[in-house]
């Protein structure tokens, strides 16, 4: 079946309801996208199909056919981080970086859609993602730091 990861398409021999998640660890060799839970709770696993943020270990292959997937390594622009990549890191938002990934991507998907969000509209977007070692108020400062980058961008 014909996808496109990453901007790139992707044709990928698999089994329908063989899981996403799998596919992109196993057989496209891109692991930045975690498994955690595996019951789509924790959201390690989150990725952008066609833009919106789902957890690639509750989606079968066969279901994201001809559809956009963009997994963490798909978010830098050639060599330059994202600027919610960026801000994690300036915010020392992670500690182990287990949740990193899906936390990003989780957090594009809001900057998408919603340029200055709000603490609680942040928390909200982020709600579905748990990070282990604790560190949300860092992860909500760098959400907040990257709006701030984002609007000087289009100053």
């Amino acid at each position: 079946m014909e996808l496109r990861v990453n901007g790139h398409p992707v044709t990928v021999h698999a089994e329908p309801d063989r899981l996403l998640l799998f596919v992109l660890r196993n057989d496209l060799d891109l692991t930045g996208t975690k498994y955690g839970c595996g019951e789509g709770q924790c959201g390690a696993c989150t990725v952008l199909l066609d833009g919106s943020p789902v957890r690639s270990c509750q989606i079968k292959i066969g279901a994201v056919a001809g559809k956009k997937v963009t997994t963490i390594e798909g978010v830098c622009r050639g060599d330059e981080l994202h600027p919610l990549q960026k801000a994690f890191i300036e915010c020392d938002a992670m500690q182990c970086g287990y949740c990193t990934p899906g936390m990003i991507i989780s957090g594009i998907a809001l900057l998408e859609k919603t340029a200055k969000p709000s603490n609680a509209q942040i928390k909200e977007a982020l709600q579905g993602n748990i990070c282990r070692c604790g560190t949300y108020n860092r992860i909500v400062a760098a959400v907040n730091l990257a709006a701030t980058h984002g609007e000087k961008n289009h100053a």
